[in-house]
């Protein structure tokens, strides 16, 4: 369940994230090869193609990297072990 959860949350985030990079990667893509403006073409380039590309990659990535770092867990160690019988008192 957790797994299930923490991928949920992944696909939010990443769909954020890759939908903002998308933008991003839109407005680069219009100004380094000069697309024109006529009649809003650059925005609808923008936000109708790069925006949702963007946030389809993101949201697969942050599902797949959140869901098997919760797959991980139980290999990673969260909590210290318990202390050493003499650690912490000297002369023992």
């Amino acid at each position: 369940m957790k797994i299930a959860l923490f991928a949920l949350l992944g696909l939010v985030f990443g769909t954020i994230g890759g939908a903002a990079l998308g933008i991003g990667a839109g407005l680069a893509w219009t100004e380094i090869f000069k697309t024109t403006d006529f009649e809003g073409y650059s925005g609808m380039l923008v936000f109708f193609t790069f925006m949702p590309g963007g946030a389809m990659i993101g949201g697969l990535g942050g599902a797949l990297l959140f869901g098997l770092m919760a797959a991980r867990d139980d290999a990673i160690a969260v909590q210290p072990g318990p202390p050493a019988p003499n650690e912490g008192r000297p002369g023992k």
